[in-house]
């Protein structure tokens, strides 16, 4: 299937960048993909995101089962409970990003109002209460946030990104961390400072509250 087999390649290429950026490390991390036809591509249990190929990718169905003795990722539990709750999600990428984090395990709430970025890219960045990793508490505790919400940070365990594409979903944990820097630095030098009230305005109608 050329789909499946592009997508799988998408997948691989989508590791070694998460990776390198420092968004996962050592096994860490998961990535998710729905095809046309309904068939769910996930990252295997254990695997390196770095270092992985095409036969580290599990394809299965959005009730769980799945094809094969590779095992999907613990958490693909979450992936799968986007799924479901958004029609228009395609792809779907945990991390654990380490400046994004930290914002859950000081408890500071994430502002989306300070970078265009934020606002745009991000839209409102969700704060989910600690559940524990790897078992049906962390899907239960994202369901009233999904609807809203393209952008979530797991409390202590890292930040979830949805998308209308793979490359979407990666580009937007690339831009929750990179601002999360900017935000901490900013925190050093004084103090976070809002964008003006018109320019947010701006953004929010530009936002179609759609995953692109």
């Amino acid at each position: 299937m050329p789909e499946s087999q592009d997508a799988k390649l998408a997948m691989v290429e989508a590791g070694r960048r998460l990776w390198y950026r420092g968004l996962v490390g050592a096994k860490e991390g998961n990535l998710s993909v729905r095809l046309e036809d309904g068939t769910i591509l996930c990252t295997a249990a254990g695997l390196d995101k770095g270092h992985m190929d095409a036969t580290g990718i599990v394809e299965m169905s959005l009730d769980g089962s799945f094809r094969g003795e590779v095992q999907p990722s613990s958490e693909v539990r979450i992936h799968l409970r986007a799924y479901r709750e958004r029609p228009d999600c395609r792809a779907v990428v945990h991390a654990h990003p380490p400046a994004a984090t930290a914002f859950t395990v000081a408890g500071v709430p994430f502002p989306n109002d300070c970078l265009p970025e934020a606002a745009y890219v991000l839209g409102p960045v969700a704060s989910v209460p600690f559940a524990f990793p790897g078992s049906e508490e962390v899907p239960d505790s994202l369901v009233p946030y999904l609807p809203g919400h393209k952008t979530v940070l797991l409390s202590h365990h890292g930040a979830m990104t949805l998308g209308a594409t793979l490359e979407d979903a990666v580009d937007r944990m690339e831009t929750l961390e990179r601002i999360a820097r900017i935000l901490a630095n900013a925190t050093l030098l004084g103090g976070v400072t809002p964008m003006p009230k018109s320019a947010m305005d701006r953004l929010v109608s530009r936002m179609n509250g759609g995953l692109s």
